[in-house]
């Protein structure tokens, strides 16, 4: 577990670098859910990045692929691409857009970005693991803003009656969207009644808490009668101060001297 904090740290500080070199937005949305990232990728998911479209490896869609450096960076880690590649993250024509897209690099299950799809997406995954008698789970990390979509309500009403224990939704509540506070723009609360008044197995976790995350994780994959719904409460920002709860991380891109500042803060020296 000390490994996995370590290694949390070293990405938050990588991440703020990325934002910062590549000139890319929504530093705040990655470090809200790259906790959760981590302890998929690291302890939970069936993948081998020898053989990343291995018909029996579990699924992970990052829905709110406006985070995708959390994805790319884990992925790289993990060896489906190599490290340097980073460096052209967010370049034109190069694979690593700022929202991801299906097949440019491996790893990618989907394209993401547009809000609402990565949850349709996922259950039709889901559903074809069953008809095709492949045994994988689907894993769909959502956004609370994203809840705003009619279609993650459709997909969340759908997959109960179709049995899908096989689909695990995420979903990132940081409170906070790109206009505002999440609750004043549209009435999530009660967030987990609602996913458990649609048929889910619900449940409520620290989303920046890795040890409690992968606990979670191994309790709700251990009962298999309905789709699963964790409400990952986390906080936007996460590990940078400055950056904590502070929804104009939304949009700005980090200094030169605020890349400084996060990476000594997170443990990186001067």
């Amino acid at each position: 577990m000390v490994q996995l904090l370590e290694l949390s740290k070293r990405i938050r500080a990588d991440m703020v670098s990325l934002a910062h070199t590549s000139d890319a937005m929504h530093i705040g949305s990655s470090l809200s859910c790259l906790d959760i990232l981590i302890s998929l990728y690291y302890k939970i998911l069936n993948i081998d990045p020898n053989w990343p479209e291995k018909p029996d490896r579990d699924r992970c869609i990052l829905s709110k692929g406006h985070a995708s450096m959390a994805q790319y960076i884990i992925l790289a880690e993990k060896g489906f691409f190599p490290k340097e590649e980073l460096l052209t993250f967010n370049v034109c024509g190069n694979r690593l857009t700022e929202h991801p897209n299906y097949r440019m690099i491996p790893g990618i299950e989907a394209t993401s970005g547009s809000l609402g799809h990565g949850l349709p997406i996922g259950l039709g995954m889901a559903l074809a693991s069953k008809i095709r008698r492949i045994s994988y789970r689907v894993f769909v990390i959502i956004s609370d803003g994203e809840c705003n979509e009619g279609s993650v309500w459709e997909a969340a009403m759908l997959a109960p009656a179709l049995k899908l224990d096989n689909l695990i939704v995420i979903i990132d509540f940081n409170r906070w969207q790109a206009t505002g506070r999440s609750e004043k723009i549209m009435a999530l609360q009660p967030l987990e009644d609602k996913w458990r008044a649609f048929g889910w197995n619900t449940y409520s976790v620290d989303g920046n808490n890795i040890e409690q995350l992968i606990g979670t994780f191994n309790t709700s994959l251990s009962i298999s009668d309905k789709p699963i719904a964790i409400i990952a409460h986390t906080i936007k920002g996460k590990g940078v101060s400055f950056m904590e709860d502070d929804n104009n991380w939304h949009y700005r891109i980090p200094t030169a001297e605020e890349v400084k500042m996060a990476v000594h803060e997170l443990g990186g020296g001067e």
